[in-house]
């Protein structure tokens, strides 16, 4: 059993709103992307916040300094994950872990670009992170790259931590992403480079609960 997290990537703010709503009812965790909140600040949080109460939402933020002040507004906000990079300051990724403390609320630490996954993710778990998340990123997975190596890698260390996965996952590998131990499946383009999205949100999100 898995949750789904859809990654909302567009720069649009109507658009990414109306997407969310197609796919809201079909995943657990809404995803607003790096490059997103980027371009549209804090109100998107608070537009899908008061839109989808019944969905986690998670601000990717890839924090990499002054963790505490750069989350807490977006968890003030209604954000319950945010996410900081393994490549920060322990300092940092402490910080974002809390903050998120304060509001009841979770860390994840973003594995991506990390030389010694299984060093950060020992660290970050030791001070109190949430969630691991193991990331292939778009220009990875450009270059042929997958996440299970690093997932195999994460899962094997047996921690008490959740670990999330996002790199190209589709319908056609999300069982096999649940069967080696993610505990959140990420889809970014399987779902929103569908022709039907509300159907492959759907889809997905039926193995992962599975």
């Amino acid at each position: 059993m898995a949750l789904t997290q859809m990654a909302l990537d567009s720069l649009d703010f109507d658009a990414t709103v109306a997407l969310a709503t197609t796919v809201a009812p079909h995943v657990d965790i809404l995803e607003i992307g790096t490059p997103c909140i980027k371009h549209n600040g804090i109100k998107l949080l608070e537009v899908l916040r008061a839109k989808f109460p019944n969905n986690k939402i998670l601000v990717d933020l890839k924090t990499m300094d002054a963790g505490y002040y750069e989350a807490e507004p977006f968890y003030k906000a209604g954000a319950d994950i945010c996410t900081v990079l393994g490549t920060a300051d322990m300092g940092t990724i402490k910080g974002v872990i809390d903050v998120a403390n304060k509001y009841g609320k979770k860390a994840q630490v973003d594995l991506i670009n990390v030389a010694d996954k299984a060093a950060v993710t020992k660290a970050a778990a030791a001070a109190g992170a949430h969630i691991i998340g193991v990331h292939t990123g778009l220009d990875q997975q450009a270059a042929g790259q997958t996440p299970f190596t690093d997932l195999a890698l994460v899962a094997g260390l047996g921690l008490n931590v959740e670990i999330s996965v996002a790199g190209g996952v589709k319908a056609a590998t999300a069982a096999q992403v649940r069967d080696a131990g993610a505990t959140i499946i990420v889809a970014g383009a399987a779902i929103y480079g569908a022709a039907d999205p509300a159907a492959s949100a759907a889809e997905i999100t039926a193995i992962a609960h599975a």
